[in-house]
């Protein structure tokens, strides 16, 4: 197929086409759905998802901060929308690009459609192009900027598009923590075998009020008390801490390691989570100088330590790693997995474009424990002397559904006993 084909599925048959254009030159034709006639002109990273499903949580991911979604399944929309399944206070993505808008949804559950959803959160999508084609590309070339864009051709043409493209700034070096972490403390409230949507995300934004009984995982003897680092935390990482008897405080990610150690040593915290979040690694410097005071090579104290996506590369850095770009990254919920102190094969969620370097780790003490059997990148890591350890995908996702759960299981008992994880080899 061409790389521009109109689609008939337009939601009004007299609407203008939408675009979107790459860094290299490419154009792809579309029609547009969500916040139309609006006159966006949004550059950010494309890059693509192969789920064949979940985008609602996709679309609210604030990994996704910086970037335009390109979803390869090719239907996306059927069930419409809902107000419980969402991972922050808003749509995170720059823009949405699907193959097939469907034109109805239906599910009980559902208080909108897909382009409704978009439209009330200002963000544009693109429904109608050849999505297998630009996926393709990116795969061959590498994720890249790229310009979406609802606006007359007539009034912005093709080559003024892919000049803004190739403008826009690139994901290396960018730190868009700041722009979806939290700026003062939020508290996560729950009570065991029940949690309640009434309390505050990260970000001071309250859900609909509702309760909703959940299975316990086993919650430990006593309460434990979990300091969260907030990079872009998804709700759903901190539902499954409380799922485990866990009172969570929230925290800004810029949080001074004197101010978390003063917490430890009040009593008032027994493990520290560092989250997922968007941008490069690298460029968080003020989480990574904390962190490497409390983790890092010289450092005394024994604090029970999970991190998650972002999380995992940042503590990469803070004991000495280094990260590095993936050509086009690893985003969907079939990733397989290897435990590799258990022998044990996870299918699971992974959003991110930024890898630890597993031969940097090892140098300076670090112990690979996971490994992506696709491409053999790093996955997690444990330090052996003392309790850390992190894994570069999403447990709290559940694709498997069960795969992943004991790493937040691991985590309790390392707050119980304060020795590094073995996950029960």
């Amino acid at each position: 197929m061409p790389d521009s084909p109109l689609s008939h599925l337009a939601l009004d048959p007299d609407t203008r086409p939408g675009r979107l254009a790459l860094q290299d030159g490419a154009v792809f034709y579309g029609v547009p759905f969500g916040a139309v006639g609006r006159g966006i002109v949004q550059p950010a990273e494309v890059v693509f998802n192969t789920a064949m499903c979940g985008y609602q949580e996709a679309l609210t991911d604030p990994s996704y901060t910086g970037q335009i979604l390109v979803m390869t399944y090719p239907m996306m929309g059927n069930y419409g929308v809902n107000d419980e399944d969402v991972e922050s206070k808003k749509v995170q993505v720059s823009g949405f690009v699907v193959r097939e808008l469907a034109q109805a949804h239906s599910n009980y559950r559902a208080s909108a459609s897909l382009h409704e959803y978009l439209a009330r959160n200002s963000v544009l999508g693109l429904h109608g192009l050849d999505t297998r084609a630009l996926t393709r590309r990116l795969r061959s070339r590498g994720v890249m900027q790229g310009v979406i864009t609802d606006v007359d051709p007539r009034e912005l043409s093709d080559a003024d598009l892919i000049k803004r493209a190739q403008t826009a700034p690139d994901m290396n070096g960018q730190n868009l923590v700041p722009l979806v972490g939290c700026t003062s403390k939020q508290t996560w409230n729950q009570t065991l075998g029940e949690w309640s949507l009434t309390q505050q995300l990260p970000g001071g934004t309250s859900l609909d009020p509702r309760a909703a009984k959940t299975a316990t995982h086993g919650a430990a003897k006593r309460r434990f008390r979990v300091l969260a680092l907030d990079c872009g935390a998804k709700a759903n990482i901190l539902r499954n801490l409380a799922d485990r008897g866990c009172d969570v405080d929230v925290v800004p990610h810029d949080i001074s390691a004197a101010e978390i150690l003063q917490r430890f040593d009040r009593g008032e915290a027994d493990g520290l989570f560092i989250s997922n979040g968007p941008g490069d690694p690298a460029a968080v410097e003020a989480t990574i100088k904390t962190l490497r005071e409390l983790i890092g090579p010289g450092s005394k104290r024994t604090i029970p330590t999970f991190g998650i996506c972002l999380g995992h590369q940042l503590l990469g850095l803070a004991v000495g790693a280094k990260t590095y770009k993936l050509k086009f990254g690893h985003r969907g919920a079939n990733q397989p997995v290897k435990n590799t102190l258990t022998g044990r094969v996870e299918i699971t969620s992974q959003n991110h474009g930024f890898a630890v370097d597993p031969e940097s780790l090892k140098s300076v003490g670090g112990e690979p424990t996971h490994v992506h059997l696709n491409d053999g990148t790093l996955a997690g890591f444990r330090l052996k002397d003392k309790p850390v350890f992190c894994v570069q995908y999403h447990p709290e996702a559940s694709p498997g559904p069960h795969d992943s759960s004991y790493l937040f299981d691991a985590f309790v008992r390392m707050m119980d006993d304060r020795k590094p994880t073995t996950f029960g080899a």
